[in-house]
């Protein structure tokens, strides 16, 4: 009798794990326990066919094997007969029944005499059979046959209730990965909307294929702009060993620049698998020998990037993965192609407000300072500004302001603003307070009624001493300067709803140019404005600057005028063009909330003997802390103040500084103290010396391209029109050197007509050449300049 192949879930029995082999199931057991009892049979069981063979999940009175094992083994199983049939199968005797061949055996046990009740599974499909078997020749009783058909019955409504089941499961199963891929979408979405830059489209593409599949490393690759390298941008999120091939041609044979080509991704159950089709990438992977992934990021058609995936461990890439990473591929192509939008627009933005915010204006006498910090996640611009107009009788007017709005919007208003300012402050030979009401009305009448802030502040300086003073010796003077009344400015200013200015005094100490300011700018045109005024002595600061310096939401305004004067008072020393870039420091938080910014103007320390006169030279001396390096800023700092005074041109200011520079740091590391800078000009040159109290002399060396030191003596001989080193024995010691014994002084001139940085010059040598490297010898090394002629 031929087996009948059953299509369909075959549910019970179970099988065990560990052994692969069907185990019992409690509830066909009891079933078959009671047709036992029931029917009074020596053997009863329920079978089920399946693809690999006969198993049976319920039975009693089967031999030990196939108890253990819940299997047999029969050539022509009438489980089949039932199933094809479809109906019960009852045999008296099977030694005479045509329909079956004989008696059964399994093992042991011999059936005479049985009979069959077919089982069905949820769909109807008969899978099984409830067996009552006897070993003698038995008549069944229409009791025994309807107990059978009950219990088969109960067994077909166990497997309907079972179907039911794991089919309840699986729906839930499939509603669970919906979910949860429904919020991960969401999440993905929600993440990559907030991303503005490529640093945080790495970390969004970490975070979510992390999170969602499970790699352990992620690292995002670009295509270059001419399309024929592959490089790796992204670093912390990448697998160890991938930086040392960071970046690659488009023609490499290597599965990410496949990619590229092809627009089609490439996954690996492991490394072995993708080394075996890409040799090349043999040496990646040494930490990890699981599943790679690389998926092509396409944008307008065009593959712009890859991303690739590694997990620890070997994995199937299954189709829900990858439509999950063909998800991500989408998303990272929408924010690349947003992060490439905003940088367009900030450039345009940039130069925007570059294009308002120019350089200040070189003033005599006096040192500006400037900068500007945007908003962050905005267009980098706002409605900050900052200007500086010098009129032609010499006097100054800085101003500030501050237009509501931290967009294009408040830029342009902001340029219209400051462009009416600056042609008032030019054309018209007014206070501070005359100037706001004249903008104001402007604002008003000609456009753009922009709400804003401002301070505009005028410097008048003071007029020329008629005659000097008594003789004295001065502590910034050389012991022959006359003492002169210093040249001070006069600060008025005024105020339209605008934090108050600063000024840091030369001694270090902090006033606040506090009082009740106007209105602002764009309420009331016609309302009256009001000046101030105050005196700036040389080595003063006026700093001002926009609220986004000390506004933070939750901290009171006196609180955080306070920490700015704090700050402020801490960059006393620094040179000017430091002062405005130390206040952002210390007081703006990241991410900035606000755009930031700051002018700072410093009155410039002249040489107290005055300007080089026909009576003689310009002379400045100074004393230098020699504890460490913290002096030479202000140093080199006072040095181009005297030079300034004295009319020197930028030129040769830049070059001075930068040698003033070296022999400073030489003194301040190698020498000994006291230390002394002293600067001498007149109408043909400019010397600065730097005396110290060793006589250890500089050394000319031939530093390699990679040396960070060893070139000063090299600069002093290329740039200097002369330079050389004196030796003191203490005869000349006086004023704040009397009593140290011994010293040197490192000395430069520039000749103020001649052409720095043109190249080498002639030398001419008192003595046999020096060594490369070696000690200078203590007399003058001259280098004269080239004729003009």
């Amino acid at each position: 009798m031929p087996e009948v192949q059953v299509v369909g879930s075959l549910p019970a029995p179970e099988t065990d794990p560990a052994a692969g082999e069907p185990v019992a199931d409690e509830v066909f057991d009891r079933i078959a326990r009671l047709v036992h009892r029931q029917l009074g049979v020596p053997a009863a069981a329920i079978v089920m066919l399946g693809p690999t063979g006969q198993t049976l999940p319920g039975a009693v009175g089967f031999p030990e094997e196939a108890q253990r094992t819940r299997r047999i083994s029969l050539p022509q199983p009438l489980t089949a007969t039932v199933a094809r049939t479809r109906t019960p199968l009852v045999v008296r005797d099977a030694e005479n029944d045509p329909r079956v061949e004989g008696r059964h055996q399994v093992q042991d046990l011999v059936a005479c005499s049985y009979a069959g009740y077919p089982v069905e599974d949820a769909r109807g499909q008969v899978v099984g059979a409830l067996w009552a078997l006897s070993s003698e020749v038995r008549d069944w009783t229409e009791v025994d046959l309807a107990t059978l058909a009950d219990l088969s019955a109960a067994c077909s409504s166990e497997l309907r209730m079972r179907a039911e089941r794991e089919r309840a499961r699986l729906a839930e199963q499939v509603a669970f990965r919906a979910h949860r891929r429904s919020r991960f979408l969401l999440g993905l979405s929600e993440r990559f909307a907030r991303v503005t830059t490529l640093d945080e489209v790495e970390d969004a593409i970490a975070h979510v294929i992390g999170t969602g599949t499970g790699a352990r490393w992620v690292s995002l690759a670009l295509v270059d702009a001419d399309r024929r390298h592959l490089s790796f941008f992204t670093v912390g999120h990448q697998e160890p060993g991938t930086t040392q091939m960071r970046s690659t041609r488009l023609d490499a044979a290597r599965p990410d620049t496949h990619v590229v080509r092809t627009r089609t991704p490439l996954r690996f159950r492991d490394h072995a698998e993708m080394v075996a089709a890409y040799p090349e990438m043999r040496p990646v992977g040494s930490v990890s020998e699981g599943a790679r992934s690389f998926l092509p990021v396409s944008s307008n058609g065009t593959v712009v990037g890859v991303i690739a995936c590694v997990w620890d461990t070997v994995r199937e890439h299954d189709a829900e993965t990858a439509a999950l990473e063909s998800t991500i591929s989408r998303y990272v192509a929408l924010a690349l192609e947003r992060v490439a939008l905003l940088e367009a627009r900030r450039r345009v933005a940039t130069t925007l407000q570059e294009s308002m915010l120019t350089a200040p204006p070189t003033v005599a006498h006096l040192d500006i300072a400037t900068t500007y910090s945007p908003a962050a996640r905005t267009d980098q611009v706002g409605g900050d500004w900052y200007d500086a107009v010098v009129r032609d009788d010499g006097t100054a007017i800085v101003m500030i302001g501050d237009v509501a709005g931290h967009d294009v919007h408040a830029a342009a208003q902001m340029g219209q603003l400051r462009s009416m300012l600056r042609a008032l402050a030019w054309s018209h030979d007014e206070s501070p307070a005359a100037l706001l009401s004249r903008l104001d009305r402007a604002n008003d009448r000609l456009g753009p009624s922009a709400m804003a802030t401002a301070v505009v502040a005028r410097l008048d300086r003071d007029p020329p001493s008629p005659s000097p003073g008594p003789v004295a010796t001065g502590a910034e003077a050389g012991d022959d300067a006359a003492e002169r009344p210093e040249r001070a400015y006069t600060l008025t200013w005024s105020v339209a709803g605008h934090p108050p200015p600063m000024v840091l005094r030369r001694d270090g100490t902090v006033q606040r140019l506090a009082d009740v300011p106007d209105l602002l700018l764009g309420v009331v045109p016609a309302t009256g404005r009001t000046d101030r005024t105050c005196r700036l002595l040389p080595g003063d600061t006026l700093v001002l600057y926009t609220d986004g310096l000390v506004e933070r939401r939750g901290v009171p305004s006196e609180e955080r005028l306070a920490d700015l004067e704090r700050v402020l008072a801490g960059a006393h020393g620094e040179a000017t063009s430091a002062v405005p870039r130390a206040l952002l420091r210390g007081l703006v938080a990241d991410p900035q909330r606000d755009d930031v910014a700051v002018l700072a103007v410093r009155v410039r320390v002249p040489a107290p003997s005055g300007p080089p006169s026909p009576a003689g030279p310009a002379r400045a001396e100074r004393r230098v802390a020699s504890d460490d390096l913290s002096d030479l800023g202000p140093t080199r700092r006072w040095v181009d103040d005297v030079l300034e005074s004295c009319e020197v041109d930028d030129e040769r200011r830049r070059t001075a500084m930068l040698l003033t520079s070296e022999i400073l740091t030489n003194a301040l590391e190698h020498g000994e103290g006291p230390i002394t800078a002293r600067v001498e000009v007149d109408g043909r040159r400019l010397r600065v010396g730097v005396r110290d109290g060793s006589t250890a002399e500089p050394e000319l060396q031939s530093p390699s391209p990679h040396d960070l030191s060893g070139r000063g003596v090299l600069f002093l001989d290329r740039l200097a029109s002369r330079w050389g080193v004196e030796r003191h024995d203490g005869s000349d010691a006086v004023g704040r050197h009397s009593g140290v014994v011994e010293g040197k002084t490192v000395w430069f001139e520039i000749d103020r007509g001649s052409r720095p940085l043109t190249g080498a010059v002639q030398r001419v040598r008192t003595r046999p050449a020096t060594p490369a490297s070696g000690t200078v010898p203590l007399v003058e090394r001259v280098l004269p300049r080239e004729d003009p002629r």
